[in-house]
């Protein structure tokens, strides 16, 4: 080999505590961008439920997609999986706390609470299981012109069933059980998910450290 040239080693050397040598501030910040990340998922999650409060698929595919990049996220940093399984979880608390509060939060603040009677569901002239009630007014007897929806059979209410519902005289958010309207506790829900994620990142960034410095930075899905 000519005097000069040196062929790069794929080898990492050896730190002098023995193992190998990673970058240990490095790995901090990549923690921290991992916390960041999830943080930014709720937050993002939140405010497109604000701004899109009469089409809830938006921001339930938003927060999904997010919340699975942050598993995938979790899984690169700990170069094992199991802590982004655990992070499913949580998961479930942040994607529903933050789709749900900015409705909810909407029909706390202006709602009119009423109580109606189920007179007509339209799957009994179009089958399938997306019900869309006919509701009444159990004291004046006036038909509402927004129909409540349910998606499914499984616990469905039937006609005559009386019903406890919040609705937003403005017709921007979509009707729901009174009994259902619930936002501090999608938001206790929300804040106790991302506290748990925080948790989980930290815990994948130590992890993920001891993996490096061992020479673990294969088979993702099945290293524990």
């Amino acid at each position: 080999m000519p005097l000069g040239i040196r062929r790069r080693s794929g080898i990492r050397p050896l730190s002098d505590m023995g193992g190998y040598a990673v970058d240990t501030g490095r790995m901090v910040r990549l923690t921290l961008w991992v916390v960041l990340f999830g943080w930014g998922t709720a937050a993002v999650t939140a405010g497109v439920s604000y701004l899109a409060l009469r089409w809830v698929a938006v921001p339930i595919v938003v927060g999904t997609v997010l919340c699975l990049a942050f598993g995938m996220l979790l899984i690169l940093l700990h170069r094992a999986a199991w802590i982004a399984l655990l992070s499913l979880v949580p998961a479930v608390f942040v994607c529903v706390g933050a789709v749900q509060y900015a409705p909810e939060a909407a029909l706390q603040a202006r709602g009119v609470r009423e109580s109606v009677v189920i007179v007509a569901d339209s799957v009994a002239e179009t089958g399938g299981d997306n019900h869309r009630f006919t509701l009444r007014t159990t004291d004046g007897g006036e038909e509402l012109e927004e129909r409540f929806t349910y998606n499914g059979n499984l616990g469905a209410p039937d006609v005559g069933d009386r019903l406890e519902v919040v609705r937003d005289p403005e017709g921007v958010v979509p009707m729901e059980e009174a009994d259902e309207v619930d936002a501090a506790g999608r938001l206790d829900g929300l804040i106790g998910g991302v506290v748990a994620w925080t948790l989980l990142a930290v815990l994948a960034g130590r992890r993920g450290y001891r993996r490096r410095r061992q020479g673990k930075e294969d088979s993702l899905l099945l290293s524990l």
